[in-house]
């Protein structure tokens, strides 16, 4: 029986009480009739077995409905006794079933509509079996003009009660009754056939209903409840498990999807926003089919997967990019597509991805197709895709209003954009909008996993947060070497590359030592931080100390204790200097110089710090160039100390 929920629209609810009326109606009339003209009182007999076997129900799979084994009596009371007792029968059988439910399932609304829709059913098909039957009561029938007849009393209370079920089912679920009706009622068909059969056996053949007769039938009874019963658990066993690998299949995706953002320097915002916005305009398109939406929704997420294998110098420039830094880029649309390829997507993902970036006049990339060879999929991606990208702030460019972008697009229709997707996606806008925005707000940024809609644990929100701090260092350090390569001079230049290891170290001190291959001497000749004029002028025999190691050999040197580099000067800071990075300067031809930071703990440095120090003193290498001295006026205005 449905188990209909109290969520139901207006029609629904109207559905439920016109079934609740007629079925209360046919019930009351059904006892009625029995008081005024009572019967033998043997039909009790075939009421307690229905109430018996009907108590011991089966839970369909995926839908709230449940069925019993109590049709073989059901029957047997039509053919027994008429349409009034197996009226009065199924509307008992029907409550004792609901009071199987759960008990917040136990509504009055639900436990009227259960049983007014089986005695509707009943009544109406033990009318229609009155109407063919050659004789007056089917114990009179011989068996071969009897199973005609019964066969259509089966198959008429299967249709009336399957369909009055699958109608609230499908009220209730906003889907089509007809397919909830083939998915989950069609082979019960079967159940009441076979019922049928036994009913038939228990009343042609024995006339009056006895013990013997009866014992004969339940053991069979049991068999079918038991089949039943066993057949139906493996089948929810097993849409469980596709339950759960579905599960496990979107959360892939979904860390997939933060990953690529993470390494991008985009919140995960914007893909959610992507999607909402992909979904929508496909359904506004006329895409109806569960697969092709699911396509687009899972394109929406991955489209841009192939970034893994883009640089994070190219990914985050702030700048324009330059022809070759463009064909590499370009190459991330036919990486994701292949990437995605090994995954076996029952709807077709990889063709958006790889063509999400085609022109509608054919001079997009990869293959340069264009119009409708472009899947459709791809064309939304790519409008909805830009929409988002232009009205939010990237590190090339601040965000565009929503005019702006709308400008943009529009002067880009029929030549970028298919014109269709284009018009639809103006005109649906601003019922669209909401819904993304709100996807966008809800899902944050990528940093805080716990906000996700899809719940990541804590190793997977670190791993997160570690791609992103690393797509960050990685940006700053290429704002730094841009912004190095233009400084006026070497201290300023020094200045520039502190200000971005402050971010990115926790040192306090950074000393820019020249080598003079006159003196074999490496000298402070810039310092920045706490007290810094206790470096300045500071002479460090090559291949002496930390810092004349670095410079000898040419290898970076982490956590090494500052007082075997500067002695007793070390502890003349305040606090007293603990650990240092030496990163050489090197040029191809021979050593430059050395940078070294300082900080005030123990161990402070890993090696993320380290890769940081080496690539501000790469930068300072490529200012510097091959002068081995700046002017003296940088070195004889503080006190020299020989070490």
């Amino acid at each position: 029986m449905a188990e209909e929920s109290s969520g139901l629209p207006r029609t629904g609810r109207l559905y439920v009480v016109g079934v609740i009326v007629l079925g209360i109606s046919t019930v009351l009339y059904s006892v009625a009739s029995l008081i005024h003209d009572p019967l033998e009182w043997d039909w009790i007999v075939l009421a307690a077995l229905t109430l018996l076997t009907g108590s011991f129900s089966i839970k369909v799979p995926s839908v709230n409905a449940r069925i019993s084994v109590s049709e073989a009596f059901v029957f047997a009371a039509v053919l027994s006794f008429g349409q009034h007792v197996a009226t009065v029968i199924v509307a008992l059988d029907s409550l004792v079933l609901t009071s199987w439910l759960r008990r917040p399932s136990r509504s009055p609304l639900r436990v009227m509509f259960n049983m007014a829709a089986g005695a509707l059913a009943i009544s109406s098909a033990a009318h229609i079996l009155e109407r063919i039957l050659p004789y007056g009561r089917a114990t009179s029938a011989p068996l071969d003009q009897l199973l005609g007849p019964v066969l259509v009393l089966a198959i008429s209370y299967f249709l009336i009660n399957s369909w009055l079920i699958a109608v609230a089912v499908a009220y209730e679920q906003q889907s089509s009754a007809r397919e909830i009706w083939r998915r989950h009622f069609l082979w019960f068909g079967l159940n009441y056939l076979g019922g049928a059969s036994v009913a038939i056996v228990l009343v042609n053949f024995t006339r009056d209903l006895n013990l013997a007769a009866i014992s004969a039938i339940v053991p069979f009874i049991v068999i079918l409840y038991v089949t039943f019963r066993t057949s139906w658990g493996r089948v929810e066993d097993a849409n469980r498990h596709v339950s759960q690998v579905s599960e496990l299949y979107l959360s892939t995706i979904e860390t997939l999807a933060m990953a690529v953002d993470a390494k991008d320097q985009i919140t995960h915002g914007h893909i959610r926003r992507v999607q909402v916005f992909a979904l929508e305009l496909a359904r506004r398109l006329g895409v109806s089919d569960e697969g092709q939406l699911k396509a687009i929704t899972t394109a929406a997420l991955l489209h841009d997967m192939g970034k893994l294998a883009i640089p994070e110098h190219i990914l985050n420039k702030p700048g324009r990019l330059t022809g070759a830094e463009f064909e590499k880029m370009k190459r991330h649309a036919d990486i994701g597509a292949d990437l995605l390829s090994s995954v076996k997507f029952p709807y077709p993902v990889v063709p958006i991805v790889r063509h999400h970036h085609e022109n509608w006049d054919g001079s997009g990339y990869p293959s340069g197709i264009s119009g409708t060879d472009i899947p459709l999929g791809a064309r939304i991606l790519s409008v909805v895709d830009c929409f988002d990208a232009l009205t939010s702030d990237r590190p090339y460019r601040p965000r565009l209003s929503t005019e702006e972008a709308f400008a943009i697009i529009r002067e880009r229709r029929c030549t970028t954009y298919d014109p269709l997707v284009v018009d639809t996606f103006l005109r649906a806008y601003s019922e669209i909008a909401p819904a993304a925005v709100r996807a966008g707000q809800e899902a944050r940024s990528v940093i805080d996993a716990a906000d996700l809609a899809v719940p990541t644990d804590e190793s997977v929100s670190a791993l997160l947060r570690q791609i992103r701090t690393s797509a960050s260092e990685t940006a700053h350090l290429d704002t730094c070497a841009r912004e190095v390569a233009r400084a006026p001079s070497v201290h300023t230049a020094l200045q520039l590359g502190v200000q971005c290891l402050r971010q990115l170290t926790p040192a306090t001190v950074y000393a820019l030592f020249l080598y003079d291959r006159n003196a074999d001497v490496l000298t402070c000749v810039d310092a920045i931080g706490d007290e810094q004029r206790l470096l300045h002028g500071l002479n460090i025999r090559l291949g002496e100390k930390v810092t004349g190691w670095v410079g000898a050999n040419g290898r970076a040197s982490v956590n090494s204790d500052a007082s075997l580099d500067l002695a007793q000067i070390a502890g003349l800071f305040t606090p007293a200097l603990r650990s240092t990075i030496s990163a050489p300067l090197i040029t191809a031809e021979d050593i430059v110089g050395v940078l070294t930071i300082y900080c005030t703990k123990d161990n402070a440095f890993d090696d993320n710090h380290r890769y940081a120090v080496e690539q501000v003193a790469s930068c300072l290498v490529d200012r510097i160039g091959s002068r081995r001295s700046i002017p003296s006026t940088n070195i004889v205005s503080f006190p020299r100390h020989q070490s």
